[in-house]
């Protein structure tokens, strides 16, 4: 049987819980439809709080200014922790006490593309881990450094990257460019340049839109 391949770019930030629940259902998908569908995977930009100061914010009363209050946090937490547990995916909310500026670690992620696929998704993935499960702060250039050759990228010339301002008006550029497309919150999927999914949708809700993708290209 011959196989559809799509592209899907997610637009996400790496302090965002739903992105790191979103990516990790898409995955899940992709493996169930992997008899009828392959996707190449592409991470764009998108940042949450691009004023957050170089230093970070205190997660907690960031959070709770922002959603209504610390019980309004408490209760988010608790139901994301759940649907994380459903899926095998871990949260460790109290360790998170740092929210940081994301730009750096956008920056890492679009300098990882040029190493290819997995590498972009392992630096991807590996952000959303040190700082929803490990505490890390993923604006912490050590951090960053530690995932970037961990990863398989070059520490020393990432290093000198993030020492300069190399790029930094790419991804802002390609995160005005997801706001001109319409995109206002994330995570967001979009397939082969074209078809849009936002929020971190269940995985039977992505592979019923892979296998009905599928249908319409064979």
């Amino acid at each position: 049987m011959t196989k559809t391949t799509v592209k899907i770019d997610i637009i996400s930030d790496v302090v965002c819980p739903w992105c790191y629940l979103g990516q990790a259902r898409l995955a899940l998908a992709l493996d169930r439809v992997k008899d009828v569908l392959t996707a190449t995977i592409a991470w764009k930009p998108y940042q949450l709080e691009p004023n957050a100061p170089a230093e970070g914010l205190d997660t907690f009363d960031y959070l709770a200014r922002k959603i209504g209050g610390a019980e309004a946090v408490k209760r988010g937490h608790q139901m994301l922790t759940q649907l994380g547990d459903e899926i095998g995916l871990p949260f460790a909310f109290e360790k998170a006490r740092i929210f940081p500026n994301t730009l750096d670690a956008h920056r890492l992620i679009h300098w990882a593309a040029a190493s290819g696929e997995t590498v972009q998704n392992a630096v991807s993935k590996a952000l959303f881990t040190a700082n929803f499960v490990e505490g890390e702060n993923v604006g912490d250039h050590a951090v960053l450094l530690d995932i970037a050759e961990k990863s398989g990228m070059d520490r020393g010339a990432t290093a000198e990257k993030l020492a300069s301002y190399i790029d930094v008006d790419t991804v802002k550029d390609e995160i005005a460019a997801a706001q001109r497309m319409g995109v206002s919150g994330v995570p967001c999927f979009v397939i082969d340049d074209q078809y849009v999914v936002t929020g971190a949708q269940s995985v039977e809700v992505f592979e019923n839109a892979f296998r009905q993708l599928a249908s319409m290209k064979t």
